[in-house]
């Protein structure tokens, strides 16, 4: 990474953690007209970062349009993409299409899903819609906790991080999403696995320069960005590690490396594979051109369950207890 991009990283992070008494202001944000009642909140505020775009600055999609893989000819076989199976539906969402939008509000085999993207920790993470049994439709807060993006619900005005599917703030505080198993893999596996498989695609080309990585060598960075957490002492805290989801113990933390050295891994009954040709969509300013990362698969019993692909300050932003296997 060239000095340019590092002495930039730095600016930003250190102008951020500057700011933060003046973000994490409640009274503030009414102003802004959130309507969440601040006083409910599972965190601690203050580290609640501003990450530039006001609500919505970041539009979420809530009307998509996808058209069949055959007739996509935009999409590079090696670009990512979030592939999603339910009841039989198969559909896949690009990331050069979400790194814009980071919200994609859908429904897919009768199921209500908010397909989502935070760039920052390279999550993509898809979680069920439904809160106390009613379906509500996501937006983007333009607010971080821990570079990952906070979500809210419109009409509640709840506040939700991403990366756990949790209410972290607003009379919803505590209440869970369900999370959906999906696949971060390349258009092509996405095709080969799934022949009437759907594929969204941009209601207005032109509204954003779709394609085109606007945190060019971020994935290669020293140091996360907008982050204020504390960054493992052991592990390079950009290293891609697969967090492997378990609903009744704690989470399997490895890293991608181990897993592709490895070829195939077995752990506590959770087979995890690796295998090339999936581009990194947040290294080149191209995603096409972005570096082979590769894509990881996680079955048990032959059946998808949950698992993201994300840096190590993340794991260890969100599961500082659980130490990340390495080579």
């Amino acid at each position: 990474m060239s000095r340019l991009i590092k002495s930039l990283f730095l600016s930003v992070f250190v102008t951020s953690i500057m700011t933060i008494s003046v973000q994490a202001d409640p009274a503030r944000w009414a102003r802004e007209g959130w309507k969440t009642d601040f006083s409910i909140t599972s965190i601690d505020l203050a580290r609640v970062l501003n990450g530039g775009p006001p609500r919505d600055g970041i539009p979420s999609i809530d009307n998509p349009e996808f058209k069949p893989q055959a007739e996509i000819d935009f999409l590079a076989d090696s670009e990512p993409v979030i592939g999603l199976v339910v009841n039989g539906e198969a559909k896949a969402y690009p990331l050069r299409i979400l790194t814009w939008h980071e919200i994609v509000n859908d429904q897919i085999g009768g199921v209500p899903v908010a397909v989502t993207y935070c760039p920052l920790c390279n999550s993509s993470i898809v979680l069920e819609r439904k809160v106390n049994g009613n379906t509500v439709e996501f937006g983007t807060t333009g607010k971080l906790k821990d570079s990952n993006l906070i979500m809210y619900d419109r009409g509640g005005d709840n506040w939700w991080q991403q990366f756990t599917g949790e209410a972290i703030a607003g009379l919803a505080t505590g209440t869970k999403l369900k999370l959906i198993p999906s696949r971060l893999q390349s258009f092509a596996e996405f095709k080969a696995e799934n022949e009437s498989g759907m594929v969204l695609i941009p209601s207005n080309p032109n509204m954003r320069d779709y394609g085109r990585n606007p945190y060019v060598g971020y994935d290669l960075a020293g140091a996360p960005f907008l982050y204020d957490g504390q960054l493992p002492d052991y592990i390079n805290p950009m290293e891609r590690v697969v967090i492997v989801r378990r609903e009744e113990t704690d989470p399997i933390i490895v890293t991608m490396n181990k897993i592709s050295d490895a070829g195939k891994l077995t752990l506590d009954g959770y087979d995890l594979s690796w295998k090339a040709g999936q581009n990194s969509a947040l290294d080149q300013s191209d995603i096409r051109k972005g570096r082979d990362v590769g894509t990881v698969l996680v079955q048990k019993d032959g059946n998808d369950i949950v698992y993201d692909v994300t840096f190590a300050f993340v794991a260890h932003a969100f599961h500082p207890d659980i130490k990340i296997e390495q080579k």
